[in-house]
């Protein structure tokens, strides 16, 4: 359900609103984004299933954004806009397309969807969604309903997840000086 008023620009942030989460990708022209998806499910992206919080590989695909939207309400929203200068749209997509059908880490808090289109964007990959994630925020990572139906369990489960993607995340960049070992351009 794509907003009728909404008229994306190469190079924008497209943010997709997802029960209990935010989708991100990047608009490339045409009718197309370029996005992060699971490697397992051709037709979602990383975080609609209980399996997606532990997953540590991503597949970067090109797709109608109808198609990656459904039903969803979607916005361009270059958030970091203020803060951050964008790179030159032609560098955005040339850097985003060499991207296309490539797995890539992922992992929940450190290297996730918001992080992958931010950094072609920015030059620097930021996810306020992770980072509210990482302070306990149980419905940014799509285990609300957990929590809901199993208070104790669901709340257990979702610490957890978040404790084992952060702890996976500050062990990598650890190893790896504290930066990123992938760089999108």
């Amino acid at each position: 359900m794509g907003q009728k008023n909404c008229k994306p620009q190469p190079g924008d942030l497209i943010e997709i609103f997802r029960p209990f989460y935010q989708h991100w990708a990047l608009y490339v022209g045409d009718g197309y984004v370029i996005h992060l998806t699971s490697v397992d499910d051709e037709s979602s992206s990383l975080w609609l299933s209980s399996s997606s919080i532990g997953a540590t590989r991503g597949k970067v695909k090109k797709q109608r954004l109808e198609e990656v939207v459904g039903k969803n309400r979607w916005r361009v929203n270059n958030k970091y806009d203020r803060k951050r200068t964008p790179r030159p749209v032609k560098e955005i997509i040339h850097d985003a397309e060499q991207w296309i059908d490539e797995e890539v880490p992922y992992n929940a808090l450190t290297d996730n969807c918001e992080h992958f289109v931010t950094e072609l964007r920015y030059g620097k990959g930021v996810s306020r969604q992770a980072r509210k994630a990482a302070f306990g925020g149980i419905a940014t990572l799509g285990l609300a309903p957990l929590a809901i139906i199993f208070p104790v369990v669901g709340a257990a489960t979702a610490a957890g997840a978040a404790v084992v993607a952060g702890v996976s995340g500050v062990v990598r960049m650890a190893f790896s000086g504290g930066k990123s070992k992938r760089s999108y351009h």
